[in-house]
């Protein structure tokens, strides 16, 4: 990776982002609502919208500075009061550029309170070759609350040949419940030929993605289901579903993002009409 003197460090951190955005949900007047919102360039929220009615707010993030650079810093907090329900995604694909020497970091903080349930299915991340990357989820969910979310992942710019051969991707994710841990998920890819190769980290696959549902038991059927899903797909990739102590996982490795994010939004099917009782609705900021 390319090193840069301390005075082009200094002349960097001056230029870089520090953005922000904080979100507040609460039920009112029979739907919910977004009561507070705070955000900071380069980030912002579009206007909230109602697909599916009053009961469930989407909201779409935006990135105003088309990507994220080394020395950018981007924080995320989502408040849901009780028996609210939200669904947030991002207005596109997030891309995280070749770094300048230092790390790029988001960070991101959720609190769903009783009897609410927060979506959070932001379009995938295309890591530059380079890139020097890290994100952080923490989530806190109450007694009856629910969390869905997924993260996918490519790296490299693989439509020009590129490959990730240098860089770094970091992604740390834990959701608790009244101080104890319901998922722990620590990621870390370095990039190198190595990594990339072998059998053990991409086996070659440049996107890797995992979707997780938390904060109820979930069956062996609907497990088998999720894993007819892909199957029944034909997908080309690689797959597994597993249970997660209050929850459900899959994981996905393979060529396509499009690919990944069909699947689990089969899969995301499954646990709506499970769980909550409604049908998905496909945000329309979505290229389907």
């Amino acid at each position: 990776m390319k090193q840069i003197s301390t005075s082009e460090n200094k002349d960097t951190l001056k230029s870089s982002w520090h953005g922000s955005l904080d979100l507040k949900f609460a039920c009112r007047d029979g739907g919910s609502q977004v009561i507070k919102s705070q955000g900071k360039a380069p980030l912002k929220v579009q206007r909230p919208f109602y697909p599916e009615g009053r009961e469930v707010c989407h909201s779409v993030i935006l990135h105003t500075g088309g990507g994220v650079v080394g020395g950018d810093r981007l924080s995320l907090n989502f408040h849901l009061q009780p028996n609210t329900h939200a669904l947030i995604t991002s207005a596109a694909a997030g891309k995280v550029y070749r770094s300048n020497g230092l790390e790029a970091r988001q960070t991101v903080e959720m609190r769903v309170e009783a009897g609410a349930c927060l979506e959070w299915l932001p379009q995938e991340n295309i890591i530059f070759n380079d890139a020097n990357y890290r994100q952080d989820l923490r989530v806190e969910l109450a007694t009856d609350a629910t969390w869905m979310g997924w993260e996918i992942t490519r790296l490299g710019r693989t439509a020009r040949g590129e490959q990730f051969l240098q860089g770094n991707w970091r992604s740390h994710t834990e959701i608790w419940r009244q101080g104890d841990p319901l998922w722990i998920d620590r990621q870390w890819l370095p990039g190198g030929e190595n990594i990339i190769n072998s059998p053990h980290d991409l086996a070659g696959y440049p996107v890797i993605a995992s979707f997780a549902f938390v904060g109820k038991a979930v069956s062996k059927d609907l497990i088998e289901k999720a894993r007819n899903c892909w199957q029944a797909g034909e997908y080309q990739g690689e797959s597994g579903v597993t249970t997660l102590l209050e929850g459900m996982l899959c994981r996905y490795r393979g060529y396509s993002t499009l690919e990944a994010r069909n699947w689990f939004i089969r899969v995301w099917e499954l646990l709506r009409l499970a769980y909550l009782g409604k049908n998905i609705c496909i945000p329309r900021v979505w290229q389907i």
